[in-house]
């Protein structure tokens, strides 16, 4: 069996120095295979059109006005307001070091004054213009990292843009260019798509300018565990459109012309579109990027719970344990302490069979629900407790446990960190003598950790004086970071001071 792999789609690199690209067009048997269907094909025509000249317009109208939609209006006018990206990044040169030179003090390649040199990267994805005003909608991983961005327009301009704002979580980023009277895509309702129903995938790929291509709604709330986000939100719609690298933060476009769909991810194994591709789905995209444009932070809606979709898996392993033998809904795992569930009435154990309606049989469909409010939104949990079935309303709190929306001010701690964390394990609790922390995976370009210095593998046990005992507790954090304390995994402590 073939290794299956995830590829985010959002780029097509460009290396700093200039490189000839060949593109291999396949000619020979696909061709003539296509040749001689359309021979057999033709004959067997003419032959009915000389038993019955009657049938040639039938058999014409037949096949044009009812075998295939009409993509036309959709495609000329959404093509418009999909735009080219390109993300320019500084990367550290890499060199060969020479022991000898080094002993001796002469400089070594990529490093000046015992500093490393930088170089240019350039990468490519796509974006789509949601306002006249020249708001761009594209994905996190289009831009992340990036020092500068430009935008192509589909009729040769060329603009430079700002980051408004991105969130890693739903791998949506918010971008804008100083424009008016640009061309827009509208939002339509990715709730109302429907399985074999007709979409457009467009964008930039393998650059190649203002690409379309068409396929159906192959499956929706897709969770592939593909974000390297520990608080991703996945509920993907799954398209056989064709996309490649590049395509990434493009369009995926309903018959009527409206935004249903950010294309953001393949799954290959080998880097190109093998016949499915996933978009982030648009009542989530719209969400995150209304939250981007009002106050430059997500809004992120908490139930306060952690939990496990009841699928047969859950039923092998949970179901004598728990007494659940039905496939569906929501098992409540646990509760937080004077958390929205909590507030409502909602225990551990409890089975969610819907969200304000919408059945919830998967963490997909779930997370979706949740993700796609604010903090302070009522939702209607109806809720399975042994025997009885109860219907509960909970109203949403916000990461750090209010029902107020967040400010500008009220950082992402973990974002403005700039790392990959995870929990510390209880064996390095142990060796280290802490009660828990936040390990740091890795450290991102242009964050706090990096420009303190901090190293992988650094436990974080307090910020700001406050105890830091999970990732959890760190998410909850919505300060401005001061002080970061830890300790190394060989025992030295560390203390930074943030200026």
């Amino acid at each position: 069996m073939k290794k299956r792999a995830f590829f985010i789609l959002g780029v097509v690199a460009l290396s700093a120095v200039s490189s000839a690209a060949t593109i291999a067009v396949m000619r020979g048997m696909d061709r003539n295979d296509g040749r001689n269907i359309s021979y057999a094909a033709a004959s067997a025509e003419s032959d009915i059109f000389r038993q019955n000249p009657a049938v040639d317009v039938a058999f014409a109208s037949s096949v044009v006005s009812t075998d295939y939609p009409d993509l036309t209006y959709a495609a000329e006018n959404a093509v418009k307001a999909v735009v080219n990206i390109e993300a320019i990044q500084q990367v550290e040169m890499q060199s060969r070091r020479d022991p000898f030179l080094e002993f001796f003090g002469f400089p070594q390649g990529g490093y000046s004054d015992g500093r490393p040199q930088m170089r240019e990267a350039r990468a490519g994805g796509s974006g789509v213009i949601i306002s006249e005003d020249g708001y761009i909608v594209t994905n996190n991983h289009v831009i992340d990292s990036a020092t500068k961005v430009r935008v192509k327009l589909n009729d040769g301009r060329v603009f430079d843009a700002k980051i408004i704002g991105a969130d890693p979580a739903t791998d949506v980023a918010l971008i804008k260019v100083e424009a008016e009277g640009l061309p827009t895509l509208p939002f339509g309702s990715s709730d109302d798509l429907r399985l074999g129903e007709w979409v457009l995938a467009i964008g930039y790929p393998m650059e190649l300018q203002s690409t379309i291509t068409a396929g159906i709604v192959s499956a929706k709330a897709r969770d592939l565990g593909a974000l390297p986000n520990e608080f991703r939100i996945e509920s993907f719609i799954q398209t056989d459109a064709a996309v490649n690298p590049g395509n990434s933060g493009g369009a995926l476009v309903n018959t009527r012309g409206e935004l249903v769909g950010i294309n953001t991810i393949i799954k290959t194994s080998t880097g190109s579109y093998v016949g499915y591709s996933f978009a982030v789905p648009e009542t989530i995209v719209k969400k995150v990027v209304v939250d981007l444009k009002e106050s430059g932070v997500v809004q992120r809606a908490v139930l306060g719970i952690s939990f496990r979709a009841i699928d047969q898996n859950f039923i092998d392993q949970m179901g004598e344990q728990t007494g659940i033998d039905n496939l569906g809904g929501i098992y409540v795992a646990s509760v937080v302490e004077d958390g929205a569930a909590s507030e409502a009435g909602v225990r551990k154990g409890d089975v969610i069979l819907s969200v304000d309606g919408v059945m919830v049989n998967s963490s997909s469909v779930f997370l979706e629900q949740i993700g796609k409010r604010r903090p302070g939104d009522e939702i209607v949990l109806v809720v399975r407790r042994g025997d009885s079935v109860k219907e509960l309303r909970a109203k949403l709190r916000n990461k750090a446990g209010g029902a107020e929306l967040l400010s500008r001010e009220q950082v992402d701690v973990a974002a403005e960190l700039g790392g990959k964390f995870v929990d510390v394990s209880s064996k390095l609790c142990e060796q280290l003598d802490i009660r828990g922390g936040v390990q740091v995976a890795a450290v991102k370009r242009g964050g706090l950790l990096e420009r303190a210095r901090v190293k992988q593998g650094f436990v974080i046990t307090h910020i700001n004086d406050k105890p830091v005992y999970s990732v959890a507790d760190l998410d909850r954090l919505t300060d401005k970071i001061s002080s970061i304390d830890g300790i190394y995994p060989n025992g030295r402590a560390s203390s930074y001071t943030i200026l």
